[in-house]
């Protein structure tokens, strides 16, 4: 159908939002790359982690002193899982700044890039914290027992801050991408 001046419903709601359309593009990029930033930094941290191994090398061979310890092992599959997270989430807010940003990308491969690259931050933070308190182990070497477990709690801090922090914005993406979505018709409307 068109309207009067010959413009279809999409037309006009085309323009009609305008506006919206970039403020939603300010706003993804500006998310987009602040989380980039962090995966980045976490992306650095982990590569130059896994070279500089706690408890340190046998000259000789060049292997870790600490290669059969439970901790080393906790420390060297966190950090590889935290590297290999952190450059998924990098390339996912790459694809976001890097997206067209039409209409129809609002409505489900930005919404489900987002979840995927803050899914990915998530679990390089955690990871990264995983491979911190192993560490710590390797480096206490059971002589300051007592303050592994308060150091090991007191990692999990900064995951459950950023997860209540971003879970409001998780959600709304996911109900977006996932949901019902915005062309859904009620079950009430349903009845008629």
């Amino acid at each position: 159908m068109r309207d009067k001046n010959g413009r279809t419903p999409r037309m006009l709601f085309t323009e009609e939002h305008r506006g919206l359309v970039k403020e939603g593009e300010k706003w993804m990029k500006n998310t987009a790359s602040s989380c980039m930033l962090l995966a980045t930094l976490i992306t650095t941290v982990m590569f130059a982690a896994i070279f500089t191994v706690p408890g340190g090398n046998d000259n000789s061979k060049g292997t870790p002193l600490v290669l059969a310890s439970t901790s080393f092992i906790v420390f060297a599959v966190a950090d590889a899982f935290a590297l290999f997270s952190s450059v998924t989430s990098i390339l996912m807010f790459l694809s976001i700044l890097t997206s067209r940003y039409a209409e129809e990308d609002f409505v489900e491969s930005l919404p489900k890039r987002l979840v995927v690259g803050l899914a990915t931050l998530f679990c390089s933070i955690a990871a990264m914290l995983v491979a911190f308190a192993a560490t710590f182990c390797i480096v206490l070497d059971h002589r300051l027992a007592w303050i592994v477990v308060p150091i090991s709690l007191g990692s999990s801090v900064p995951v459950t801050l950023f997860a209540f922090l971003q879970f409001p914005l998780f959600v709304d993406m996911i109900h977006s991408s996932y949901g019902a979505g915005i062309f859904a018709r009620k079950s009430t409307d349903m009845l008629y």
